[in-house]
This record gives structure tokens, sequence and C-alpha cells, in this order.
């Protein structure tokens, strides 16, 4: 057996296993199939691994210090499929982008400087640039905050994330069909990659309550399969997949919109993250949402009011809100996140066969 050392980290409202990029080189055995044994699957209930069997706390964070100006770290992120024997390398997830500042920053990778420390990221999944606004007061590395965001009931060491020029990192354009507004299944939809793909689905075109609660969605089996279908449709119109059945699992994701609520929030949005409903807001979403609202002719025209500077998000766990900014004379959208870590630990690597590859399915009770 292998000894892999790792740190468990909250990152907003999802958590991660952090790894430095050079421990999962392991002779004899490809990354994934490291991390699939690791966590525990394929099983539903990642009973012999790491994994939390769901999609917001299967994820892992791969880092490494990097050497190339104007770059701390290079960050790269994956989703490790549950009840799959797969790892998704097509996506970033913004909530677990701030975990990154403060690791680098412990590690010494990054030196403090002042109250605020900026660290530059490269999201090699996206090649998105991310720069991380983390507090060190007195220019001292600390991990405890009391800033608080919605979905997390504890307070946590506030970083602003800035997503800069995000627009089509992905596909190489905002619009990669061209369009602001596409019809896919007799629905019509934007198409839009910044932060990362994203299908808009207005929710009323899919006989759907816009403010329904997650179980109420993922209760909807008919529902979730037409979702599913116009989400593969889009991915083979935005160039990310060759047919439907070839689309990946987390890319593009898809947010029903509907309108906010005058008094607390400009939007309000139901994402789906592996195929159920996400119990707050994916981050990469919430940029790709300030960038819709921002490009004229999109589904949001009829929801909010253009080129605004902040934009609330009403998710199930709470309004999340967005800035539209400029970092390094760029557009830019900043989001805050809370983060701490949880604990260091050796996982254990047994020797043993690779993984299964088909789904495995759960036991009765």
């Amino acid at each position: 057996m292998r000894e892999i050392p790792a740190t468990w980290m909250r990152g907003g409202t999802s958590k991660c296993w952090v790894f430095d990029r050079d421990v999962l080189a392991v002779p004899g055995r490809g990354v994934d199939e490291v991390l699939l044994r690791l966590y525990g699957s394929p099983d539903p209930r990642q009973v012999d691994g790491v994994g939390g069997a769901t999609s917001t706390t299967s994820k892992a964070v791969v880092l490494a210090r990097s050497d190339r100006p104007g770059i701390d770290v290079e960050y790269t992120f994956a989703q490790i499929g549950i009840a799959e024997g797969r790892v998704d390398w097509t996506s970033n997830c913004g909530n677990c982008s701030a975990v990154v500042g403060p690791y680098a920053l412990r590690r010494g990778w990054v030196a403090p400087t002042g109250d605020v420390t900026t660290v530059r990221i490269d999201n090699t999944n996206t090649g998105q640039l991310i720069v991380a606004d983390v507090p060190t007061p007195g220019g001292r590395v600390t991990e405890e905050g009391q800033d608080v965001i919605p979905g997390v009931a504890q307070p946590g060491l506030g970083v602003r994330l800035w997503f800069v020029d995000p627009a089509g990192r992905t596909t190489g354009a905002l619009l990669p069909t061209g369009n602001a507004v596409d019809v896919v299944d007799g629905v019509p939809v934007t198409l839009l990659d910044a932060g990362a793909p994203v299908v808009l689905v207005p929710a009323d075109e899919v006989g759907a309550d816009g403010g329904a609660t997650p179980a109420e969605l993922d209760a909807r089996d008919d529902l979730l399969r037409r979702l599913d279908r116009i989400r593969r449709a889009a991915a083979v119109r935005m160039g990310l997949a060759g047919s439907p059945a070839e689309a990946a699992r987390a890319t593009p994701k898809l947010a029903l919109v509907s309108a906010g609520h005058p008094d607390r929030s400009d939007l309000t949005v139901r994402m789906l993250s592996m195929g159920r409903t996400h119990p707050a807001l994916a981050i990469t979403g919430s940029v790709a949402l300030t960038a819709a609202a921002r490009t004229p002719g999109t589904v949001l025209s009829r929801f909010t009011a253009g080129e605004q500077e902040v934009l609330r998000l009403d998710t199930p766990a709470g309004v999340v809100t967005t800035r539209a900014g400029t970092r390094d004379g760029l557009l830019a959208i900043g989001v805050t996140r809370t983060t701490r870590r949880i604990g260091d630990a050796t996982l254990v690597l047994p020797d043993d066969a690779n993984v299964p590859t088909t789904p495995v399915a759960a036991p009765a009770a």
C-alpha cells in the first residue's frame, strides 16, 4: 500500500480533498485510478473511501506551486464520480477555488503582504485566471475569520475571488453558438460560457416552479430527464461533445432561472450538478449568470436590468451576491466565499487491482 498526504477543506458550500500534484503520481497507476480508489468509487455510498457520496463533497483540488510569471499557483479541479467509475476534469469548481489561496499561504508558496494578500491562480481546466484576495491581518497568515455566507452554518475566512475576463474560457466565445437565445428541445435557452459553460433555462418554459426546493425538483423524474436531454443537446451545439451521449456529466451545467424577489434579489436560480439540484449554487455558475445578465437579449433579459454592477441571486441556501469590476484592466466578476481547513490526513492507497468502471447499485438497507 502507499500513503498519500492530503488536506480536507471546505470551500464555500463544497468540501474537497486537496493534494499537491506530485503525490498523485503513483508508478503504474493513472491519476484517475488513484482518485477513484481513494474516494471509494464507483459506489453510491463511497463507503470504502473518503468521498462524501454527494456531488458537492466528492471533489479533488490538485495544486502545484507555479514558476510562471504572474501566476502563483496552478490549480486543477476534479469531480469524482460516485456511482460511476469516472473522473471529470472538464470544468472548474468555483467554491473549491476559495481554498487555493489560503492553502498556498499556509504552505509558504506565497508570502503575506499587508492586511490582504493577492494570490494569482491559473485554473488549468479552463485557462481561467482567478485572483484571490485573502485576509492576512497585519501581514500574518490566518485560517480563521468571521465571515458568513448562505448555505454554511458556521463563519469562516472570507476570500474574495475575481474571475478575470471569464468569457469563452472553454469554448472560445461567450455565446458559443453566436446567439443570445437558441431553441433546444422546443425551449428557448441561452448557451453561455463564462466561468463555466452553462445552459440557462427559464423555469416556466419547462413547467417548473423556479422557487421550488431541491428535494421538490429532484422528485420530478420527468423534469430531470427533460433537463438532461436539453443539457446534452446543448453540449453538442456548444461544441463540447460530438453527440448527446458523449456529453460529460459535469459540463455544461444547467440553471433554471426565474424572477427574483424585489425586496431581496434580482434573479432566482436553481442549478443542476451531476444530474441533481445543487443545494446552493455553483460559483462558476454565478459567474456565468452575471455575464448573461450583462449581455443583451439573453433569457435573463426579462428578469434583470442589464449591466448592473451588483447581482443578487436567490438560491436554495440564500442570496448570493456577485459584483462586476475590473482586474488588470479587464472585466472581472467577483464573489466572496468562506473557507476552512478541516484537517490534515494520510490517505492509504491499497495495492489492489484496478477499480471497476461500471456503476455499482446501492445495497439494500
